[in-house]
């Protein structure tokens, strides 16, 4: 009875214990967002007499690799949380696996990595994307031809807009304005222009952007005056486009840039208000373009004043704005001031530079203070700074106008010592300082040891080994390089003007002569130091008549005469008391607008006071511009 009761017992645990179970199973399906804990339960539920959930039904291989490669492109390439050799390796399991993802998916895969300017990664799968067809997609030809264009292979861009074209596409205005860009890069502006002024006839109208990326190119190669052109035909629709397209801050911002860079600063700040006048806010680009083109003339209010502007308009100066303020400063020796623009300067949370510290270190050189240099580029090595060539420069460069050789030279080994490879300016600052010194030995050994380093000597190192052999009384030396087959094809009209100098001093107008005319053999054109000199040597040798031929001549083969060419002639006609002659080229020199300098008023002094007619003299001489 005992054990009966037992089972009994025992059966009915067991049925209670069955229904209890299958409730908790139906109450866990019944409420789907469970802890951890109840998830963790449900094996030993089921144990318990529970039905499983039927199973999912899973993905293939392919499918489950598709829709990983996709989850890729859909969230990391969007987003551009990316590397470029990831970016590739998935590009090549998106065209092995089957079924192939969408051809959508290539799109923003190659897009992102042209939007993070990876071309020639791009342009490294065109082969692939040709070999399975993708190049039949128009998105994906736009792609190709756009980063063929920023890797400056317009030619290769050109065939892929061939490409869309023979499959039938319609290229549109972004097509074309990567084309546009793609030919000013390469500095073909005029082709440029070319494929502008065709857009029209090939059905599509220029927009604000084709208009900014011509008038930014023909501004970056300096064609300014075109691009002001072009920006009036946006205004007022009188060109041969008729397209009417307000201007943005880009097409004012290029030109606006390049006035400043051409010097034309009342013209560029006319603009500035035009742009302001039309409800086209400046933005820091615009601001900073004035400001270093007010500094870059020194004038230094004007460019604070443009600076509180900007506080005005809340946009805050960045590393460029201060840069070009301290440079002025700097130059103009102003260092209380300079300092105090520094600290400015890391009060708003600007970090300095290296250019910062080349621009502070250029402004002590300059001042003589070039040991303070020095302890400044020792405080930005000690720093772990980036420091450039132009840094090591600036300070070789000072101590070399200080004539301190020793130091120069240390500093140059510094630099070697800390892997820093000097360049053409470098060695060309230490051999001008030696040459100064007469130590010619050191200079021409410098110019030996730029092959060491693997600096190619050019027109510029030539002309300062020449013109020191020559201010060294080396003329046998300077014409035997000059001669040698190491300066074939490297001289330049600055290389001939340091011997014919070296020549005409040494009183051998012959060589001289001869070679002046071989410049002209070489097929280089005579400048006005070319004329300059040549007229000084024949004036010290008595020739005044041969001088003022020459003179004539000069401004008839187009070459101006400057001040310096005037005072030359003007000062031999004084000393034979040739006083009409002297009168005569001031009134060239006035009919020129030529400003007379210092040189010349001693001359026209020493001219009156040595002649007792003087106050007819006086009643001759021309007004000149003030």
């Amino acid at each position: 009875m005992a054990a009966s009761r037992t089972l009994s017992s025992s059966s009915s645990s067991s049925s209670s214990s069955s229904s209890a179970a299958k409730g908790k199973l139906s109450s866990l399906f019944a409420h789907p967002l469970r802890s951890s804990s109840q998830i963790l339960k449900l094996p030993r539920e089921l144990a318990a007499g529970a039905s499983p959930p039927p199973p999912k039904p899973a993905l293939s291989a392919g499918a489950e690799a598709r829709a990983r490669l996709i989850a890729f492109v859909e969230k990391r390439c969007k987003t551009g949380d990316f590397a470029v050799d990831e970016a590739l390796r998935h590009f090549d399991r998106m065209i092995s696996v089957r079924p192939a993802p969408p051809t959508w998916s290539f799109r923003v895969l190659l897009g992102a990595l042209a939007k993070k300017k990876h071309y020639s990664a791009v342009i490294s799968l065109r082969r692939k994307l040709e070999l399975t067809g993708l190049l039949s997609d128009c998105f994906v030809l736009n792609i190709l031809l756009n980063c063929f264009c920023n890797e400056r292979r317009v030619n290769d861009a050109f065939a892929v807009l061939g490409s869309i074209f023979r499959r039938g596409h319609c290229p549109t205005v972004v097509t074309y304005n990567q084309l546009v860009k793609g030919l000013c890069l390469k500095h073909k502006i005029g082709e440029g222009v070319a494929l502008f002024k065709k857009m029209a006839h090939l059905g599509c109208r220029p927009n604000v952007v084709t208009f900014g990326i011509l008038i930014s190119g023909l501004c970056q190669t300096g064609n300014t005056s075109t691009a002001l052109e072009l920006l009036e035909e946006m205004l007022t629709s009188n060109g041969e486009h008729s397209v009417v397209c307000k201007p943005n801050i880009v097409c004012y911002g290029a030109i606006i840039d390049g006035l400043c860079k051409d010097g034309l600063l009342e013209e560029a700040s006319k603009l500035f208000m035009e742009m302001k006048g039309g409800g086209i806010s400046p933005n820091l680009v615009v601001y900073n373009s004035l400001i270093c083109g007010l500094c870059c003339v020194g004038l230094y209010k004007e460019a604070t004043d443009l600076l509180n502007e900007m506080e005005d308009q809340r946009i805050e100066p960045d590393i460029i704005t201060f840069n070009s303020l301290l440079n002025v400063l700097y130059k103009q020796w102003k260092f209380e001031e300079a300092e105090n623009m520094l600290k400015l300067m890391i009060e708003r949370g600007v970090v300095p530079s290296i250019v910062t510290y080349n621009t502070i270190m250029d402004g002590l050189c300059s001042a003589g203070k070039v040991d303070e240099a020095r302890e400044l580029l020792a405080h930005v090595l000690n720093k772990g700074c980036l420091v450039t060539t132009v840094s090591y420069n600036v300070l070789i460069n000072g101590y070399c106008n200080q004539g301190s050789m020793e130091e120069a030279m240390n500093v140059y080994k510094k630099m070697i010592d800390n892997g820093v490879k000097p360049t053409k300016v470098t060695f060309g600052s230490l051999m001008l300082g030696f040459f100064r010194k007469g130590r010619v030995l050191d200079a021409r050994e410098l110019f030996s040891e730029m092959k060491r380093h693997e600096v190619e000597p050019d027109s510029f190192t030539f002309n300062i080994l020449l013109d020191g052999l020559c201010k060294n009384n080396l003329l046998s030396d300077a014409l035997d390089f000059f001669h040698s087959k190491d300066c074939n094809g490297k001289v330049n009209v600055a290389t001939f003007n340091c011997l014919i100098d070296g020549l005409c001093k040494a009183g051998n107008l012959k060589a001289a002569w001869d070679l002046f005319h071989m410049l002209q053999q070489d097929g280089l054109a005579p400048d006005v130091v070319t004329y300059s000199i040549m007229i000084n040597g024949l004036c010290r040798q008595g020739q005044l008549e041969e001088a003022n031929e020459l003179f004539v001549k000069m401004e008839d083969n187009g070459c101006a005469p400057n001040v310096v060419t005037f005072n030359t002639l003007m000062h031999a006609f004084c000393q034979k008391h040739e006083a009409l002659k002297v009168i005569e080229l001031l009134k060239k020199m006035a009919g020129k607008n030529l400003v007379p300098d210092a040189t010349t008023a001693s001359i026209v002094f020493d001219l009156l006071s040595k002649d007792k007619n003087y106050h007819e003299y006086l009643t001759l001489l021309p007004a000149f511009p003030s």
